[in-house]
């Protein structure tokens, strides 16, 4: 029972004097080796992190340099497409002077064509009308003999 009687159960001035040593010594741990802890550790993840950084800046770098790729990339693709694009109405264009000039050709040979037709048509009507008018002779001939 003599260890049960030097437990207080009530507090006196020594607890106070406790918990003054107990904040000295948090106030002292802080200032001497929690402060440049916490401050390494953030520096860390400070350079670790995508805002800040060694990491953040090559990061923000990549981030740059692929947007200038891409957009030369699409400046290119354009401009490809353009040449293309030219290079086509430009055989569309010559195509169509070639199948000006063949429908041309093909509308004067069949003018010189017609001209012909018709020529060698007035022509046959000639022969037939001189033919018509001798076998009438001939016809009237032999009746006006008989």
């Amino acid at each position: 029972m003599h260890l049960i009687a030097a437990i207080q159960l009530f507090p006196d001035g020594t607890m106070f004097v406790h918990i003054a040593l107990i904040l000295v010594m948090i106030w002292i741990l802080n200032k001497t080796l929690f402060k440049p802890i916490n401050e390494v550790l953030s520096a860390r993840e400070k350079a670790k992190s995508h805002e800040g950084g060694e990491a953040g800046a090559i990061l923000e770098d990549v981030a740059r340099k692929e947007a200038a790729y891409s957009s030369e990339i699409r400046d290119a693709r354009n401009e490809g497409y353009q040449i293309i694009e030219e290079r086509h109405n430009a055989a569309v264009a010559q195509r169509n002077e070639k199948l000006g000039k063949v429908k041309e050709e093909v509308a004067a040979t069949l003018d010189s064509g017609r001209a012909d037709i018709e020529r060698q048509a007035a022509d046959a009507r000639r022969e037939l009308q001189a033919g018509v008018e001798k076998m009438a002779d001939h016809i009237t001939a032999t009746i006006l003999k008989g």
